[in-house]
């Protein structure tokens, strides 16, 4: 039969436990870094200290990311000051550097409550300091894959008493945790960075023919998703017909990115100087992708502008589309089409069809709007009624220059923040 002081003990290591599994489940839903930071910052107080910081270095060792909190939200301003404003002791200089170095805690038990100014102005800094009232500091490792990355400050204040030993060792296995979600959260961050740089690199800066004017937009995912495979092209061609370019690769992140490198550099190679129209083309590709055994799986709309044989004002639209979305021309009088076809098979589908060219007229004073599903599936709506609020917020933009429509349309569509990339291409016609 257990006594008091045992069942004590056991609630007491069921807490740990729990609250271990609290600090897991906090994090590791998290893929932003300073998100992660600031949720760990607030998990530790006040159980394991009074305020706490959270430092993350950057890749080349400099300060990165940083994230704190106090017990005491009217505290908080205190804690900015001193830290905006302190100049760092050779002490904090060597605890750091030694957690950093060793992975091991480094516990100061006695912090001096009057440092003296070459440590700590006099002023603002000096008050807030004094407010808050240090008297000892934990320092721990965030460390994971072998390497510590940066570091969990736990400061005591008051008469709180100094940590002991088994509150030291439950921090490091809190360290230990937030460590690990926070590390995937750098590398997460990094891979999206490194899709969108390569994104970026692709997406060039489009052609200007005499009579039309030409704009694009690139909108990166900022949320959960990563980065796509959305990409734009536009070109002339030897025989004078300018060259439209949109598609999505399926997919996201870095593999998405190097797909869509691949798939735009076939599309742009082969519609270069190729006799056939927009749906030779989208078959010569598919004959690539095939042939080359490229598993890339991707809708695109491929288009050429030409002015008309009989020298009438306006220009020639012929385009195909393999799946993606149908283009949008908002007219002179400000009213919006839709160019919508028989849906065809996507590039790199597995079954063979004949794909079709269709025709239209663009009028002076009309703009040809093309776009990706980032934009019309906004908030998970269907591509239907995506398509209806495109139109609608098109509405109105007649007369405005293809840049002034870009922005516009993103403004009035999207949200800051998007859980999948958008591109936009749109093309206007000139006035006579």
């Amino acid at each position: 039969m257990s006594g008091p002081s045992e069942d004590g003990a056991v609630d007491a290591e069921r807490d740990r436990y729990r609250f271990l599994a609290e600090v897991t489940e906090s994090l590791t839903h998290s893929l932003d870094a300073g998100t992660a930071a600031d949720q760990l910052a607030r998990l530790v107080v006040p159980r394991l200290a009074d305020w706490a910081t959270v430092t993350v270095l950057a890749a080349d060792g400099a300060p990165g990311s940083s994230a704190r909190a106090h017990r005491d939200p009217d505290r908080l301003a205190d804690v900015d000051t001193y830290l905006a404003g302190r100049i760092t002791a050779p002490r904090d200089h060597d605890a750091l550097a030694a957690v950093l170095r060793d992975g091991e805690p480094v516990h100061l038990r006695a912090v001096e409550p009057d440092l003296g100014p070459e440590s700590l102005p006099e002023g603002p800094v000096r008050g807030a300091w004094e407010r808050l009232d240090p008297r000892s500091s934990l320092f721990v490792p965030l460390q994971a894959r072998g390497s510590a990355f940066g570091v969990l400050s736990l400061v005591r204040c008051g008469d709180r008493p100094p940590a002991g030993p088994d509150d030291v060792a439950f921090a490091v296995d809190v360290a230990r945790r937030g460590a690990l979600a926070l590390d995937n959260a750098r590398l997460y961050g990094r891979q999206q960075r490194v899709a969108e740089t390569l994104q970026h690199s692709l997406l060039t800066p489009p052609t200007q023919p005499a009579g039309l004017e030409v704009a694009v937009r690139y909108r990166p995912a900022v949320s959960q998703d990563l980065v796509g495979g959305d990409w734009y092209d536009a070109f002339d061609r030897p025989d004078g017909a300018t060259v439209l370019v949109i598609g999505d690769v399926a997919g996201h992140g870095v593999e998405a990115a190097a797909a869509m490198a691949q798939l735009r550099s076939a599309v742009r190679t082969l519609a270069y100087d190729s006799p056939e129209g927009p749906a030779g083309t989208l078959d010569r590709v598919d004959r690539v992708l095939a042939g080359l055994h490229v598993g890339t799986l991707a809708t695109a709309l491929i288009a050429h502008l030409l002015p008309p044989p009989d020298g009438a004002p306006g220009h020639l639209l012929r385009w195909s589309s393999a799946g993606h979305l149908p283009p949008l021309v908002l007219g002179a009088d400000d009213r919006v089409r839709l160019l919508a076809t028989r849906p065809e098979r996507l590039l790199g589908a597995d079954e063979f069809a004949v794909r079709s060219d269709h025709e239209t007229a663009l009028c002076p004073g009309e703009t040809l709007v093309l776009v990706t599903d980032g934009l019309v599936e906004v908030g998970r709506q269907g591509i239907d009624e995506g398509l209806a609020a495109a139109a609608r917020a098109l509405s109105g933009l007649a007369g405005l220059s293809a840049d002034a429509v870009c922005d516009r349309l993103l403004a009035r569509v999207l949200p800051e923040r998007t859980d999948d990339d958008v591109a936009v291409l749109a093309v206007r016609v000139l006035p006579s």
